[in-house]
């Protein structure tokens, strides 16, 4: 059985949006795969990512919230569906008035007309309400694939065409990545879900954006944080340096005069684009280099600086 998606992030079920913000965040720093090299590291993080992108999303979350680890496998639009058939019984078995019950496969709980609390299965209470003629289409259940992103495609996003295997064989999806996907969110292909039961509605297909480890680039949500190498001198001195931004753009950052390695510089904005807010920003961390050889001159301005400097880190 799957976690609860409160327990993953170690939220309440009452949590708003900034306390479920504020605890992926933390818990995503300390278990991404680049900072933590526990084997296990990978699949929390994945765990984490997953129960972020649902909670994040109100109408994911309302979903999750009443129907439980197998919202996925509820349509989106299974609710309206099972109403407007119980409308048209209602004259041969009694009212409407169906709610889901949190069981497995498609099931729902009749609350008016005499049934009380008891589990109710869709075809046999509407083959009871017409005689099994008029017996309910039942749609196919949705489907989940992964879908592996770079960092540099979730940012710019467009059409990728994408093959996936099935029962009948190997099928290719035209797919339209909106620009600033983040890791965890899904992308829906409506009607390419499993087929239906007689000549009901297909169900959906739900690509999850699984954005791929990067040399450079780490995301936290739509922030993007990347090591900037600069010199002893820059940091000391101070300087305005250049940064790479997963757009494949270069931005310019003023580096402190100063600074540290691990202090971070932030480009407001440079980050995973927002396609329904503000982008994230970008954090230059600052890594102090040294030259792997040294100039005599370099070695001499190097040694003159030991002797004169009173600076010990080791004290400060």
């Amino acid at each position: 059985m799957a976690r609860d998606f409160y327990e993953v992030l170690g939220v309440p079920r009452t949590a708003d949006r900034d306390e479920i913000q504020r605890a992926y965040r933390t818990l995503a720093r300390r278990y991404h795969p680049d900072v933590n090299k526990d084997p296990q590291a990978e699949e929390r993080f994945k765990e984490i990512n997953d129960a972020f992108s649902v909670l994040s999303d109100p109408e994911q979350r309302a979903r999750y919230d009443r129907f439980g680890e197998d919202f996925r496998k509820v349509p989106e639009d299974w609710e309206e569906r099972v109403a407007a058939g119980a409308g048209a019984g209602a004259g041969a078995g009694g009212g409407s008035g169906f709610r889901w019950s949190t069981g497995g496969g498609p099931r729902v709980r009749y609350s008016t007309g005499g049934f009380g609390a008891e589990d109710v299965d869709v075809d046999d209470l509407f083959g009871s309400f017409f005689g099994g003629a008029g017996r309910m289409r039942v749609p196919g259940a949705d489907q989940e694939a992964e879908l592996p992103l770079t960092v540099e495609e979730a940012y710019r996003g467009g059409r990728r065409t994408v093959t996936l295997a099935g029962p009948d064989g190997q099928r290719r999806y035209e797919v339209d990545v909106p620009p600033g996907v983040t890791d965890g969110q899904r992308i829906r292909l409506a009607g390419e879900g499993g087929r239906s039961s007689g000549d009901g509605s297909a169900g959906d297909l739900y690509l999850r954006v699984r954005i791929q480890p990067h040399p450079r680039f780490r995301l936290e949500g739509r922030d993007v944080y990347v090591q900037l190498p600069v010199t002893p001198w820059e940091a000391a001195l101070g300087a305005t340096v250049p940064v790479s931004t997963p757009g494949g753009d270069t931005a310019k950052v003023t580096v402190p005069a100063g600074s540290s390695s691990g202090r971070r510089l932030r480009l407001r904005g440079e980050g995973m684009p927002g396609p329904r807010g503000a982008a994230g920003d970008l954090y230059a961390e600052l890594r102090i280099m040294v030259p792997p050889r040294l100039s005599d001159r370099e070695r001499e301005l190097m040694e003159e600086l030991a002797a004169v400097s009173p600076f010990d880190p080791r004290r400060t």
